[in-house]
């Protein structure tokens, strides 16, 4: 477990922040910016548990466990996302998002899906505190999408591909 003595360090007072490698690099880099938000889809999901809390509703503790993996998963991506790949890499040593985990999200869609009658229109961005807390991290999470493609397209031999996959399925997910 990490322990931290102090919450702040002042190394970063000049615009710069550590990578996992302990490289220093802008806060605007293109890595930064996506493992960034990555950090806030996680953070948007704090209320979507806070309105499943203490809900007695099978499907509603069913969310509210999903979600909850859901949150330790994304500090996997964000880890794998803070470590460029390197050259003779020990896999075995590094932290990375598995294919395992990206599918385990496709059955619960699959899961959820088997729930729900097939679309026939938009959905607005709206309804329950639950279902509106849901639409922000669904779009919060296309932006961690997003920022993990630009990543990708500069660096893709240093930027594992399961990041954007996982984040694509999650975002389906929040659908």
């Amino acid at each position: 477990m990490v322990k931290l003595t102090k919450i702040y360090t002042r190394s970063g007072d000049d615009g710069t922040t550590g990578l996992g490698t302990g490289k220093r690099v802008p806060k605007t880099d293109p890595r930064v910016v996506a493992y960034g938000s990555v950090d806030e889809t996680n953070a948007s999901l704090g209320p979507v548990l806070c309105a499943l809390a203490g809900s007695e509703d099978p499907c509603e503790q069913r969310i509210a466990t999903v979600v909850g993996a859901i949150q330790h998963d994304l500090f996997d991506v964000g880890g794998d996302l803070c470590m460029p790949i390197g050259p003779g890499e020990d896999s075995a040593m590094m932290l990375r998002i598995t294919p395992e985990q990206t599918r385990w999200l496709e059955t619960v869609i699959d899961e959820f899906n088997a729930q729900l009658e097939p679309l026939t229109s938009f959905v607005l961005p709206s309804g329950t505190p639950l279902a509106s807390a849901l639409h922000v991290s669904r779009t919060v999470c296309r932006r961690a999408e997003r920022d993990t493609a630009h990543l990708l397209h500069i660096e893709p031999q240093k930027t594992s591909m399961e990041t954007m996959r996982y984040l694509n399925r999650l975002s389906d997910l929040l659908f």
